[in-house]
């Protein structure tokens, strides 16, 4: 019985998808254009899944459980689960999520490039640039936090990032895009496969700049007019690191939208 119910999912009932989505929507109180609203998608879109049309990317599986109440696990099932799943059922779970996903992204270390050298370099310099300001001016509290969202952005986005987006973010403007432990929101843009490279590219330059660059020049106007820093370095250090990551984000987002 068990074997027979699993072979079956490895293929993903449409139909029975579609009407387990509304039932759960109307639990929930939300009509279609709510739910498309905060999925950042059309209530065309959510009105085809609910038809048996066609079913989510697996980009939006996550987000559109977590809406709507239940696990991704269940989502797939159709149906929610009361005990733990057999080993065998959760297997064919996964190979129902691979299947719907089209096969696994290519991420960021199977290019080849510059950038993993450059986040290398950054990463050293900016650990001198760290020791140098410890020890001649004192390291400003705002600085750390700045180098370490450098490093940690910039392994993700030198390394790990997908490198092509779902192709549901070539069909309908989505406005986040969600990949591991990577959430992105920037407020009046949507991301595709146009502009995504782009972002992937100022996502790179930006942690290579915050690492390397950063604490050299608060070494510098530490040591140059150490009283007018002392007063100005908390903000000074906030403007260019958030500044300098989602106002050229934005615009290169916008310019290839």
């Amino acid at each position: 019985m068990l074997g027979g119910e699993v072979m079956e999912m490895y293929d993903l009932d449409k139909r029975a998808f579609g009407a387990f989505v509304a039932a759960l929507r109307k639990e929930k109180g939300l009509t279609q254009r709510e739910l498309a609203e905060r999925l950042h998608i059309t209530d065309k879109a959510v009105s085809k899944w609910e038809t048996g049309a066609s079913i989510p990317d697996t980009a939006l599986l996550i987000p559109l459980s977590e809406l709507l109440g239940v696990t991704a696990t269940e989502l797939l099932l159709c149906r929610r689960q009361a005990q733990p799943m057999e080993p065998e059922a959760v297997e064919a779970v996964v190979q129902t999520a691979i299947r719907c996903a089209g096969g696994r992204p290519k991420r960021a270390w199977q290019e080849k490039g510059p950038w993993p050298v450059w986040y290398a370099l950054s990463l050293l310099v900016g650990a001198l640039g760290l020791w140098a300001n410890w020890t001649w001016t004192g390291v400003p509290e705002a600085l750390w936090t700045a180098v370490l969202l450098g490093a940690v952005f910039g392994a993700w986005f030198c390394f790990f990032t997908r490198l092509v987006l779902p192709e549901v973010y070539d069909q309908y403007p989505l406005g986040m895009v969600r990949d591991g432990p990577l959430r992105m929101n920037v407020p009046g843009l949507t991301f595709n496969n146009r502009n995504w490279p782009h972002i992937v590219t100022v996502g790179r330059a930006w942690a290579c700049a915050i690492m390397a660059a950063l604490p050299l020049l608060c070494l510098a106007l530490g040591l140059l007019c150490p009283a007018p820093w002392e007063m100005a370095q908390t903000g000074v250090i906030l403007a260019l690191t958030l500044g300098g990551l989602f106002l050229p984000l934005y615009l290169v987002g916008k310019k290839y939208q």
